[in-house]
């Protein structure tokens, strides 16, 4: 892959602000943040070996944190306090740890197909959407089975996400539902995570059998943007 810089090398259809562009050998599939800001994830699941780029953009250089990655890469996520990045195929998630370049830890999902994945800003829970209709619910300090399996859809989640101050997180899928969930996690860590559903949101409409793609929280207000197949982007407070 290489960096480009937009004002040097123009090309015609980046839009007049673009600063960087980059240029992959595969599809992109997924990008990510780190909390930090300067580094950034990249999947690309027919990238074989290549499959997960990490990126520095103060320096301008990508690197392969992994020699194989074991399965079709579907998302990954920085951990939010630890260096660890979580990396979701297709069945398991693998939580690596950077600094050392080992596994640490594999969940162990019983998933047919991960689509999506979030994890708690005080960083020991993690969420993840499946293809099979189901949101589960990890505690990574309790066991490496779901904590909670919880199944508020009647088609594939397509996406999962936690709220950054409030104790909510959500999910959405292709039967055009959005489901908004009480989740309190406790500084006790004898006491287990509180889950409630809150809410159901109905607002998109189906395309060639897709619902809502996307949800996403504000990161201050309790708003969430939710993405649908229907082309529309649309504001829940």
């Amino acid at each position: 892959m290489q960096w480009e810089s937009a004002k040097a090398n123009p090309i015609s259809g980046l839009p007049k602000e673009a600063l960087i562009y980059l240029t992959f050998f595969k599809p992109v599939k997924q990008v990510t943040w780190h909390g930090k800001g300067d580094y950034f994830a990249t999947t690309l699941p027919e990238g074989l070996n290549r499959s997960v780029l990490i990126h520095q953009l103060s320096k301008r250089r990508s690197q392969v944190p992994l020699n194989k990655t074991k399965g079709l890469v579907q998302c990954v996520a920085f951990h939010p306090v630890r260096p660890y990045l979580l990396i979701a195929t297709q069945r398991h998630v693998r939580v690596y740890n950077l600094s050392k370049l080992e596994l640490t830890k594999k969940l162990q999902t019983g998933a047919k197909w991960i689509s999506s994945l979030a994890i708690h800003p005080h960083g020991d829970n993690v969420l993840l959407g499946t293809y099979d209709k189901k949101v589960q619910w990890f505690d990574l300090d309790l066991s490496t089975q779901p904590y909670q399996v919880l199944r508020y859809h009647a088609n594939a989640v397509r996406s999962v996400a936690y709220h950054l101050r409030y104790p909510l997180f959500a999910s959405c899928s292709d039967d055009t539902s959005i489901v908004v969930s009480h989740g309190m996690v406790y500084n006790d860590y004898l006491q287990n995570p509180l889950i409630v559903p809150v809410k159901q949101l109905r607002g998109h409409t189906k395309y060639d059998d897709f619902g809502v793609m996307n949800v996403i929280w504000h990161p201050f207000q309790p708003w969430l943007f939710s993405a649908g197949a229907d082309g529309y982007i649309k504001l829940w407070s």
